[in-house]
């Protein structure tokens, strides 16, 4: 039964949450930026496009879990009730990054074209974690945990802080400083001066540090002050139009697409548990469709990247914040989005000082993915996270992996084909194996083969008899489990038959 409640609408608790929510999509949003430059992306569907619609999902998932917010605390009479902090996925940016809009880019050699690809790809995954929120705690209980934040870790690890920790180093007296102030102030716990948040302190200092010493000049200040304009939020056919090579020249895409969202609905599942344990009851299947949602609006103005509910939300909740942090985030970056700020940070801050932020981010999903396991399913862990590093190895040399790492490896580019598929079922069939369930680790070594077959694992693209060597392999394998199971429940029948007779004599 709702009851009135002086709910209040923002609290002095509200300020050092945003500042938390704030710098972590703020991160985000300089990497992406960045990045898509760095690619060659013009300027026009970076800063015209692609930050206003990822902007859309920020504002539309913000206000919404404010809403949910108050609608909780009217139901249970509290006042001490914390919106859901929420944002962009980074991991799951550094797929659609890399794994998505790279791939697009790789095979059209055409930047609107690849972009569209991009939006289409979010729209579809916004509307396979609406799907998912139906059943998604089936999902959820069928994929053992130590496999699915494995290939989370794998992720983690490569993309978010292997690849930030290279752009750390690329100026050591920015990043490294930058990294310390970090690991001082966030993993040592130790205050900042003035009590500032010590990722926004390690970013003032970095930024200063870099044009003081000459590594960014005036100049870039200039250019990012010129990015200051109006990019008005203007919803497209982008997503719609890229439709027609997702679902034919590029339907590999779909190998990637799928698996990741899975990941996200779950990382949703599991953050909005965290919460109800911290207090704060949420509807689990409301956020995974409101983050479909939110992912699918941003896709159609323009935004190319998941959204998800944020672990980040507890730490909000100890705060004491209320629901003015997330309602403020979203009034933020719907005015720098549209107004160009975030074009003239990007310019200004350095690269080398925002990367070891996602140093941290990247490392905590390590350690939770241990953390979170039991030490008997660290193997499992550890395996599910290697298929990624054969994808990020391919990934950075694009179309010259083939030959670039033959002389590595041959199995490096096929390890890292679908490779967050690959990840999961090695990492689940590993777990069942320490479990002893080799009936379940058959299941999955046949899904695999079916996989292999069409495509989504261990080859370039989606074709009929596409992997014939994975895919008989995975076959031999499930057979050799199905006869480990029957071995197994013979050798039962035979302890409790002589248990049996022992009694018999016994008595």
């Amino acid at each position: 039964m709702n009851q009135t409640v002086n709910y209040p609408l923002f609290k002095k608790e509200d300020t050092d949450a945003f500042f938390a929510l704030f710098q972590n999509n703020l991160a985000n949003f300089v990497i992406i930026a960045v990045t898509m430059l760095g690619l060659g992306f013009p300027v026009s569907i970076v800063f015209g496009q692609v930050i206003p619609g990822a902007a859309v999902a920020v504002i539309v998932g913000n206000l919404y879990y404010a809403y949910m917010a108050k609608r909780l605390a009217q139901k249970e009479g509290r006042t001490d009730v914390t919106a859901l902090s929420y944002g962009i996925s980074t991991p799951v940016m550094f797929v659609f990054l890399f794994g998505v809009l790279v791939p697009a880019y790789t095979l059209t050699d055409n930047y609107q074209l690849a972009w569209q690809i991009a939006v289409a790809a979010a729209f579809i995954s916004g509307l396979i974690q609406v799907l998912a929120s139906v059943a998604g705690n089936w999902i959820r209980a069928q994929i053992p945990r130590a496999a699915l934040l494995g290939a989370l870790a794998g992720v983690a690890f490569t993309f978010v802080a292997g690849e930030m920790l290279f752009n750390t180093f690329s100026i050591p007296v920015v990043g490294l400083v930058a990294l310390v102030i970090i690991i001082v102030g966030v993993i040592g716990k130790i205050a900042m001066p003035f009590n500032i948040p010590p990722t926004l302190f390690a970013i003032v200092i970095g930024t200063v540090l870099a044009f003081t010493l000459g590594y960014q000049s005036t100049g870039q200040i200039a250019e990012g002050l010129s990015n200051v304009g109006f990019y008005p939020l203007i919803p497209s056919l982008a997503a719609f139009d890229g439709m027609s090579y997702l679902f034919t020249a590029l339907v590999g895409l779909l190998a990637v697409i799928l698996p990741i969202t899975l990941y996200n609905s779950i990382e949703t599942m599991n953050n909005v548990d965290a919460m109800d344990a911290a207090g704060d009851g949420y509807d689990v299947r409301e956020c995974q469709a409101v983050d479909g949602v939110g992912t699918m609006l941003g896709s159609i103005f323009g935004g190319l990247f998941p959204t998800t509910v944020y672990i980040a939300s507890v730490g909000s909740k100890e705060m004491g914040a209320g629901r003015g942090y997330s309602i403020l985030n979203a009034i933020v970056f719907g005015v720098a989005a549209v107004t160009g700020v975030i074009a003239a940070l990007s310019a200004i801050i350095p690269l080398a000082a925002i990367a070891p932020i996602l140093v941290f981010v990247g490392l905590s999903m390590v350690g939770t993915a241990f953390q979170s396991n039991k030490t008997k399913y660290f193997p499992a862990v550890t395996i599910a996270m290697l298929p990624y590093f054969a994808n990020y190895v391919m990934t950075r040399f694009n179309t010259d992996a083939g030959a670039t790492v033959a002389e590595i490896s041959e199995g490096i580019v096929p390890l890292g084909e679908g490779a967050m598929f690959t990840a999961i079922i090695l990492g689940a069939i590993t777990v069942f194996v320490i479990d002893r369930q080799f009936i379940k680790a058959a299941m999955f070594s046949i899904i695999a083969a079916g996989l292999s077959f069409v495509g989504f694992m261990h080859a370039p693209e989606l074709a009929i008899n596409a992997a014939p060597d994975y895919a008989v392999a995975y076959l031999i394998i499930a057979v050799f489990f199905v006869y480990l199971a029957y071995k197994e429940a013979n050798s039962t029948i035979k302890v409790v038959q002589n248990e049996s007779v022992k009694q018999q004599a016994a008595s």
